[in-house]
Order: structure tokens, then C-alpha cells, then sequence
């Protein structure tokens, strides 16, 4: 990264200027907002999950006083509506309502900031609307494989052996054989005593994953909706392999391989390895690779925190 980029933390609070909701097919309403300076660089937040939904915070990581900050909740989460609906919920759907928006506000290129599901959709975008792109800073690698959603329903137990029995011995003993499809079957469900407790074991277990030092657990039986749409969209994306044939990403960098590219990575995120970080930047030689050695998958850490604020600051000197 650029020498010049050192600020270390976020930025103060800022509010939005403007905000919407943007009708897309389906009868979907995307929700959406602009922060920052009016007329400065486009920078477009993707959110993870899929269907974890933006935040107040993901304004913090970018200068206000130069980019012009783009954040929205993707289809059936967040402030978008209808909530938690599945229907018409797919990644290219998701592509076609950031050309949507990007359409709506009048943006020709923007940089796109992604992790985790955020860095997929990031890169599913960019591969197919390259000319819209000025640059991209991603962290937490997920190429929305087989291998990584196999990893997360079962492998992160090698390291989170306590939350990954809770999440398996949520299911009756008969169920376990296919952990993804019984969760998905009681996510789907409409009613809440079903989709409910589901949802609040599949979300904890994500959450006792997410930090270096797991945060405290919250009460027993809470449950919000952030919580169902997360879970619920997440399974419905896990279930269709992301809606991504396989190899889709890595083998087709080439129309962004030449664009600005910072990779995050925490050392020890036990939601997304750093073995898929470490092939996708062996894959785009141009792009600036960082490993953060104390953090884990949370952007919120202090090491990621500051490093992707360094990112965006050493964007500026970037984008032609």
C-alpha cells in the first residue's frame, strides 16, 4: 500500500445526505444511501452474509471528505423489502441491482469495497461489468465453493469444537447426516416457532467463529430479524453453491486483473481461510495482498479496521 496512507482507524460518524428505496425485479426494494462528499470518488460497500446487511459503522471506513459513499442492503435484508424473501434472490440478480443503482445515481465507475460474501459479489460484478469498476479493496476472501461452504458447515468445528456441537445438536440425532438441508428445510419455514430458534443457532455459531477472541454470547433465546434474514439467505445461497458455476471467479479475472486490488486477510479468520485469500492473489499478480497476523474474520477487528481504512486512503493515489 501507498507509503502516504497513515491513517490507522475509522473515521467519526457521519450521517447520509441521501437515501432511497430502489424498486428491482421481483418486487424486491433495495434500500439505499449516500454519505460523504457529493462530488467525490464512488465507493460502493458490499455487505456479507449473504443477508447479514449494512450498518452505520461501514460509513467509517472511508474519508468523507473524498469519496462519495455508497451503502445498500442487498435483496431481503436489512431495510430492503420484502424481508427475508428468497424469491428472485440470486447473485446475478444482486449484479443487476448494483447496475441499478449505479444507473439511478449516476455513477460511471466506482470502487468496490467487499468482505467476506461482499468480496464474492465484488468480484462477480466486476468480471462482468469491468467498465464500471475503478478499484477494489476486499477482505475476507469467499469464493462461494463447495470446499469453503463444506468448511463452514463442518470444518470450523477443528477449531470452535464448543459452537460447532451446539450448531450440529441443534438438529435431532436423525438429521445431522445433512446439516445444511434440515437448518435450510426450518429456515424456509414460515412460522417463527420453527424459523426462530433455527436461525439463532445458525447465527451464533457464525458469530463464535467470526472474532480472534469470540465475543460474549448473548441471552439465550434471543433472536432478531437480522439474525432470520442472515441465516435464511445465507442457507439459500449455500444450498445453490452460490449461484456460481464452479471455478467462475478465479478463472475469470481477466477483465480485472489490470484494475487497483488491496486483498485483506486475517491470519486466523476461521470463517473464510486464508487459503482461498492466498490463491486468489497468487491468481492476481497486480493486486496488493495483505495478511493481518493477529485477527481474525471480523472487519471490525482493530488489525483488519486498520488496514482496510490504510487501503481506501492509498486508493486515492490509485484511481485513474
Amino acid at each position: 500500500m501507498d507509503a502516504r496512507a497513515h491513517r490507522y482507524d475509522l473515521f467519526p460518524d457521519i450521517e447520509p445526505y441521501a437515501t432511497g428505496k430502489l424498486p428491482v425485479s421481483g418486487g424486491h426494494r433495495i434500500y439505499w444511501e449516500q454519505s460523504g462528499n457529493p462530488n467525490g470518488m464512488p465507493v460502493v460497500f458490499l455487505h456479507g452474509g449473504p443477508g447479514a446487511g449494512a450498518a452505520a459503522a461501514h460509513r467509517r471506513f472511508f474519508d468523507p471528505r473524498f469519496y462519495r459513499i455508497v451503502v445498500f442492503d442487498q435483496r431481503g435484508c436489512g431495510r430492503s423489502e420484502p424481508f427475508g424473501e428468497l424469491s428472485q434472490n440470486t447473485t446475478q440478480h444482486l449484479i443487476a441491482d448494483m447496475e441499478a443503482l449505479r444507473r439511478h445515481l449516476g455513477i460511471d465507475r466506482w470502487v468496490l469495497f467487499g468482505g467476506s460474501w461482499g468480496s464474492t459479489l465484488a468480484l462477480a460484478y466486476g468480471i462482468q461489468q469491468p467498465q464500471h469498476c475503478a478499484g477494489f479493496v476486499l477482505r475476507g476472501i469467499f469464493l462461494g465453493t463447495r470446499r469453503e461452504i463444506d468448511w463452514f458447515l463442518d470444518g470450523m468445528g477443528l477449531f470452535f469444537p464448543e459452537a460447532h456441537r451446539a450448531f450440529r445438536d441443534f438438529l435431532p440425532a436423525r438429521e445431522r447426516h445433512d446439516v445444511l438441508g434440515n437448518y435450510y428445510r426450518r429456515l424456509i419455514d414460515p412460522e417463527p416457532l420453527i424459523n426462530g430458534p433455527a436461525a439463532t443457532a445458525w447465527s451464533r455459531y457464525e458469530s463464535a467463529c467470526s472474532n480472534l477472541i469470540p465475543k460474549p454470547e448473548g441471552p439465550a433465546g434471543s433472536l432478531n430479524g437480522a439474525a432470520l434474514a442472515l441465516a435464511r439467505i445465507e442457507a439459500h445461497y449455500f444450498v445453490n453453491e452460490a449461484f456460481l458455476p464452479a471455478g467462475a471467479l478465479l478463472e475469470n479475472l481477466a477483465p480485472i486483473r489490470r484494475l487497483p486490488a488491496i486483498l485483506v486477510q486475517g491470519r486466523y479468520d476461521m470463517v473464510c481461510p486464508i487459503v482461498t485469500a492466498d490463491t486468489l492473489a497468487r491468481a492476481w499478480h497486480r493486486a496488493d495482498y495483505v495478511v493481518v497476523p493477529d485477527a481474525g474474520h471480523s472487519a471490525l477487528e482493530p488489525g483488519i479496521r486498520s488496514v482496510l481504512v490504510r487501503a481506501m486512503e492509498a486508493m486515492k493515489v490509485r484511481i485513474r
